[in-house]
This record gives C-alpha cells, structure tokens and sequence, in this order.
C-alpha cells in the first residue's frame, strides 16, 4: 500500500507554498474607493487566485467567498459609498477620476470566469441591479497562463488596479501588481519557456 504525497506546507497569508511565498511583495496600499470582491467558491481552488492578492494589497477591502450571499445589503449599503458593479453592460458609465466632493464608489467586483461571474449576478439579484461601470478603454491584460476571450480580458487584480488608477490617478496602485507579475513568471519558470510557447502563447497573442 502506498502512502499519498504530502502537500507541501503554504504560508496562512498568501497561500502559496513557502518556498514561493509572495507576501514580501504584497503591499498594504489605501484608498478612497471601498471594493467588495466577490469569489465564486471554485475559484479558491486555482493557483492563480489573484483576488487574494486585491484582499490582502488594499486596506478598504473585504472579500466574499460564495456563489449566493445571505443577506447582501449589509455589505452594499455602506454609510458614505455609492455601490456600483464593475461589470460589462449596455448601461455600464466608464469610470473617471473623482471630483473633488464626490462620493467615493463601492466597487463591487465579481471574481470567475465570465459564466461563474454571471451566475453569481443570476444568485443575487441586489448586486445585478447595481448600477454598472467599467475600464477606460486601453487597458490589456499580462493573464498568460489562462485562455481569455480577448487580449482585454483582465484577472481580477488587474481590474481593480485599473479602476483605482483612473478613479484615484493621485495614488500609485502599480505595487498591487507586483505579487501577480511575480506568480505569472514564477508559473512560467516552472513550466519551461518551450511548454509554455507551445501551450500559451498561442492564444496570447490572439
């Protein structure tokens, strides 16, 4: 009978194994805008769970693990917030710098693929009927190592970071990328440069 592999022990922080632990990089960056990041549960299970580095690189944040939230307005219905769903849509408003008395946003931001994304929308009817915004256009993605449907298609801690940039140009949210740039080219590394031209860049460059 053989015993099973042990996995190899992860740091509580980033979750990733302690030999790649990327806490050093992580920053604790502030911000006007509050962002709510909601993670399809499955998501949790990928190497590359970049809405970990958003809840640990930003100070106003909160992170919610679920398909369906029990009672969701006590996390939308925040004193001093106007709630908004950084989402693609008709209606969607680009999103701009802030004026200097403006309501800061609460940036609702699901975290998936665009299906598991739309059934967290389709499991809680409150966050669908936020108001919608989205990116400027101009932004791409550095997401390498996952086939996306565009060369636009961002992870989760590229959209965040983008959308604090333009509602907040004042402040520098570019540290908030330097953990997800670290785990890309660590997966690469890892992979070799042949398995990952012929597996990856393909589509990249599609």
């Amino acid at each position: 009978m053989t015993s099973k592999p042990q996995s190899r022990p992860r740091c509580e922080q980033c979750a990733r194994p302690l030999a790649y632990c990327l806490c050093a990089l992580i920053p604790s960056l502030p911000s006007r805008t509050r962002v709510l990041v909601v993670q399809h549960p499955d998501e949790t299970k990928h190497a590359l769970n970049t809405a970990r580095f958003v809840a640990l690189g930003l100070q106003n944040v909160q992170l919610i693990v679920a398909e369906q939230i029990n009672d969701i307005e006590r996390y939308i219905q925040q004193p001093g917030y106007q709630a908004c769903l950084l989402f693609p849509g008709e209606s969607a408003q680009e999103l701009r710098a802030y004026q200097e008395s403006e309501q800061p946003l609460l940036l609702v931001v699901p975290d998936g693929t665009w299906r598991k994304a739309r059934k967290i929308l389709h499991c809680n009817p409150l966050l669908a009927a936020l108001p919608r915004v989205t990116l400027p256009a101009g932004f791409s993605g550095r997401y390498r190592l996952r086939k996306a449907p565009s060369a636009q298609a961002l992870a989760t801690v590229e959209a965040v970071c983008y959308a604090l940039a333009t509602l907040e140009p004042e402040l520098d949210f570019k540290p908030l990328l330097q953990p997800f740039e670290a785990l890309i080219e660590g997966q690469i590394q890892a992979m070799g440069a042949e398995v990952y031209q012929r597996n990856h860049m393909d589509f990249c460059q599609e």
